[in-house]
Parts: structure tokens; C-alpha cells; sequence
């Protein structure tokens, strides 16, 4: 990326940093160093840029068990990452890994970084808790003054709300919890102007809904640069090759103007050589204008009714590793996962479309018997 773009406004890192394995092979010590050489490796070749920095679920001992306060994996992180954030960031983050600034210390703009692990369905430690470590009191009191301030907003975070698009029903926050986000995201959507998640190591997005059902918001979901082969059960062809984006977006206003990913093709490099190259641009594949939630709604009204878009979508998802068709009910959990992040209407959306696709596919047979689916500026 060094070589592509060497001069990005800023970095988002959205976690997950150490080797997916067993707690006894890594240990608390282990999972520091991990962190703080990946800190070091990205200071060395992006010196000077600002770097937003979000825990994913593995980047901790034991893995996904986030506490609900004070902890000294935050507190030693928070000193590797000092150099990038502001001094009054530090103490919110000691106390549960999220915190907020102003984007590039500009005004009316504001970058909220979370510590959705908190909400994640394997941490065990808050069960039961309805606002663990105050993160979400604290969440809307921040986007109510940046209404006020007249402040736009992105947020970022490791573990998204909804569903896995890989495998039906899989989700990742507690129904509570998920129902809150949803809720917060309805409320403030006028000052949110970008959601940036990882965690799936797949290319997708999410879309958000008023409750009139108009598009109000949209999350970027950032493929993974780890080929990391999913263990979830029920999933085929989980893996991924490694991918990395940049977004290009507005100075004034914080609207993504485009997205360019690119990826690393493992067959190529096992074979020829190893290669990093542009695998496509949002605007160019889906024919769209930008990035912003209204085309962001077409591109996912292009995948609901044309196969062709619904294809390319998918080859993109794995990063070019699945090369498989998106069959019905793919397309069901693919469809419904960016479409609903409600877990009621999740389940509504997969009824539905179940129902309509099996109509769809008895067509065919009643017709044979009568004749005999970084960020750089703009």
C-alpha cells in the first residue's frame, strides 16, 4: 500500500492481530508483542499518519472476553497507541478500549472508535449487563453533541451488529445489545456519515433503515488481510485472500466518493510470483455514482434482481477465492444479511425469501408440463 498510496490521510485498523488458535498457545504476553510489533510495522511504514485503532476480539487474553472495565491489556495498549491519539482519548480508552476525536483535529468532523467486544455473543463477562462499561450511555452522548456541534461522524469498530452472510443465523452481539446499536444508528443517522467494521474477513456491507423503511445509513464491512479459513460449522469455501482497501471520500461533508480493493491472489503467488493488484472499484463494478448510502441502496437493488451483480458480489465477498455460483439460498443469506441488521427482520427476510424463491423455481416446471438468482482525499 506503501508502494500505491504512500500518503494517506489517515488509517483505520480495525483489530483482530493475532493467530486464531487455542488461549494456552498464545498467553497475555504473546498477544502484547503481536500488537505492539504490527503497531511498530505501521508506524515504520506509514510515519506521521494518523492511525484510528479499534481491538477485534482475538486481541486479547483470554480471547473475546472483554471486561466492562478497567483492564491492563487496555492500559498497555493504549500506551502503544498514545503516539496516535489524543491525550484526553487515553483515559476513556484504559477504562474500555473505545474513545473519540476529532477526525484529523478538524472541526465539524468527529471519528468514534468502539469496543464492540463488549457486545460480542462469545465474551462470556457480560452477560446480563445492559450497558457494559457505560459504552453505549456514553455512544449517544457523544453523537447528541455532535448533533448540536453540527458534526459529522464515522464510526468504527471490530465486531459488526446482524449476521453472517456466510451461514444463516450466525450472529455476533447479544439480541440486547443489537437491538440498542440498531437503535442508536435510527436516532442519530443525520450525523453519521460512515460505518467501518471488520471481523468477518469477507467484503460486505450493511444497510439501516428508518422505520418508515427508508435508507438512512450504511457499514463498510473490510475484507482481511489474513487467508484465515473460517472453522464455523455449516460454512464451505470460508477462506479468503488476503485484501486491503482504500476509501476515497469528501473533505467537507465525510461521504465515501469510492472504494478501491485490492488483493492478493494466493493461487498466483503459490504458482508464478506473489502479487498484490487492484481487484475492482465500487463505483466501476456496481455503477454507481459513490459510495454514499443512497448507492449503496442501488448496489444492493442490483444485487436483489440481477444474477449478474449478485455473482460478481459474491466472487467479491471471498476476496476471489470462492469462484462457486451464489445458488438460492445463498443468495437468501447473502441478501438478507446486508439488507436487515434487526434480528426480527432478519428472520422475516429469510421466510419471505425462501417463500418467493421456491415460487420462482416451480415456474419452470408448470411451464414444461403445459408446453411439454485508507482514506484519500477526493
Amino acid at each position: 500500500m506503501r508502494e500505491r498510496h504512500p500518503h494517506p490521510d489517515f488509517i483505520l485498523w480495525t483489530g483482530d492481530d493475532t493467530p486464531h488458535v487455542a488461549d494456552e498457545k498464545l498467553g497475555e504476553d504473546a498477544v502484547m508483542r503481536i500488537i505492539g510489533n504490527l503497531t511498530h510495522l505501521i508506524q515504520e511504514v506509514f510515519p506521521g499518519t494518523k492511525v484510528y485503532s479499534a481491538m477485534g476480539n482475538h486481541d486479547f487474553h483470554p480471547k473475546n472476553q472483554f471486561p466492562d472495565n478497567y483492564h491492563r491489556i487496555y492500559i498497555k495498549t493504549a500506551q502503544l497507541w498514545k503516539s496516535w491519539m489524543d491525550p484526553q482519548s487515553i483515559p476513556t480508552f484504559n477504562k474500555g478500549a473505545f474513545y473519540t476525536e476529532r477526525l484529523l483535529g478538524r472541526t465539524g468532523q468527529r471519528i468514534i472508535v468502539l469496543n464492540t467486544n463488549l457486545y460480542y455473543i462469545n465474551n462470556k463477562l457480560n452477560v446480563g449487563i445492559s450497558d457494559p462499561a457505560g459504552q453505549f450511555k456514553w455512544f449517544e452522548e457523544v453523537l447528541s453533541n455532535a448533533v448540536t456541534a453540527k458534526e459529522k461522524v464515522y464510526i468504527i469498530g471490530h465486531v459488526p451488529p446482524g449476521f453472517f452472510e456466510k451461514r444463516r443465523g450466525i450472529i455476533w452481539f447479544r439480541h440486547h445489545f443489537n437491538k440498542r446499536y440498531n437503535e442508536i444508528v435510527q436516532k442519530y443517522h443525520s450525523v453519521i456519515a460512515g460505518q467501518f467494521f471488520g471481523h468477518h474477513h469477507t467484503d460486505s456491507f450493511r444497510m439501516f433503515y428508518n422505520h418508515s423503511g427508508s435508507p438512512i445509513g450504511v457499514m463498510f464491512i473490510a475484507p482481511g488481510v489474513t487467508p484465515w479459513k473460517t472453522t464455523l460449522p455449516g460454512v464451505e469455501n470460508g477462506a479468503n485472500n488476503p485484501g486491503i482497501r482504500i476509501f476515497e471520500y469528501d473533505t467537507n461533508t465525510l461521504e465515501v466518493q469510492d472504494m478501491v480493493t485490492y488483493y492478493f491472489n494466493l493461487s498466483h503467488a503459490n504458482t508464478v510470483a506473489p502479487r498484490w493488484q487492484l481487484e475492482y472499484r465500487l463505483t466501476e463494478a456496481f455503477k454507481v455514482p459513490d459510495g454514499t448510502v443512497r448507492s449503496m441502496q442501488m448496489t444492493l437493488d442490483k444485487l436483489y434482481n440481477d444474477n449478474y451483480y449478485l455473482q460478481k458480489y459474491y466472487k467479491y465477498n471471498s476476496i476471489n477465492y470462492d469462484l462457486t455460483e451464489c445458488d438460492r439460498n445463498c443468495r437468501i443469506d447473502q441478501i438478507c444479511a446486508i439488507k436487515e441488521v434487526d434480528f426480527v427482520k432478519y428472520g422475516e427476510c429469510v421466510q419471505r425469501e425462501s417463500s418467493s424463491s421456491i415460487l420462482i423455481a416451480q415456474v419452470p416446471l408448470i411451464s414444461s408440463l403445459l408446453l411439454s438468482i485508507l482514506f484519500l482525499q477526493f
